[in-house]
């Protein structure tokens, strides 16, 4: 058997940590699994089918009969490409709440470490060094000013034709941090052995060079 590689990317929301996570997976030609995305495509089903997120057996059962697909950067739930649609608001007040949920969380980090498990991988999230793939080769945790963070949320959202505003994003990123980093289950923390980077004032090509130099020789750079 093959010796798979793994590579974990955790931060908190607004860190940069997809976009240099989804960056390092093509540079190394590695599947980029954004774990993040798959807890926003199951939210966006259970708000889409009015579900009630406060109910945890509704949905978990929605978590169980759910199809999750991550292929060539898009993000499918039960055969649809939702990549566009959980970015949306709604998503991002709920997602948190989804993702506390201890049996979707079990749910998920089963798929999440099946995929890991026969092929080299570069996963970001908020648990992956801690807890989805504790065993993992190269473990990153990355982090910014939550001026920083929330100015880069501020940005997409408006490109994407939201009509928030930067104070607004700034609180709900803020609400985000307090609810991931204090859940009972599986909560937002750098591991031990993992290398700390600020993201804060760097470009995406400053990051990526600081990962590559870390991970040496040990990973063939396309």
């Amino acid at each position: 058997m093959r010796n798979i590689i793994q590579i974990a990317v955790d931060g908190p929301a607004g860190s940069g940590k997809s976009t240099i996570a989804k960056k390092l997976a093509e540079k190394l030609d590695m599947l980029y699994i954004d774990t993040g995305a798959m807890y926003r495509a199951l939210t966006y089903k259970i708000i889409s089918m009015g579900i009630d997120i406060g109910d945890d057996n509704a949905v978990t059962q929605a978590a169980k009969s759910s199809q999750i697909l991550l292929e060539k950067g898009k993000v499918y739930i039960d055969g649809e490409d939702v990549g566009e649609k959980i970015r949306s608001t709604e998503v991002d007040a709920w997602v948190s709440r989804v993702a506390e949920i201890p049996q979707v969380r079990e749910i998920m980090v089963g798929i999440q470490r099946e995929m890991a498990m026969s092929q080299n991988v570069v996963m970001d999230g908020r648990d992956i060094g801690t807890n989805v793939l504790p065993g993992a080769r190269y473990k990153f945790f990355l982090t910014a000013s939550i001026e920083e963070r929330a100015l880069r949320r501020y940005r997409d959202k408006k490109a994407s034709g939201a009509a928030e505003n930067y104070e607004t994003v700034k609180k709900e990123i803020l609400r985000r941090d307090e609810i991931d980093s204090t859940r009972e289950i599986d909560p937002l923390r750098k591991a031990e052995d993992a290398v700390v980077i600020d993201t804060t004032g760097k470009t995406i090509d400053e990051v990526l060079e600081q990962i590559l130099m870390r991970l040496g020789d040990g990973v063939d750079v396309l």
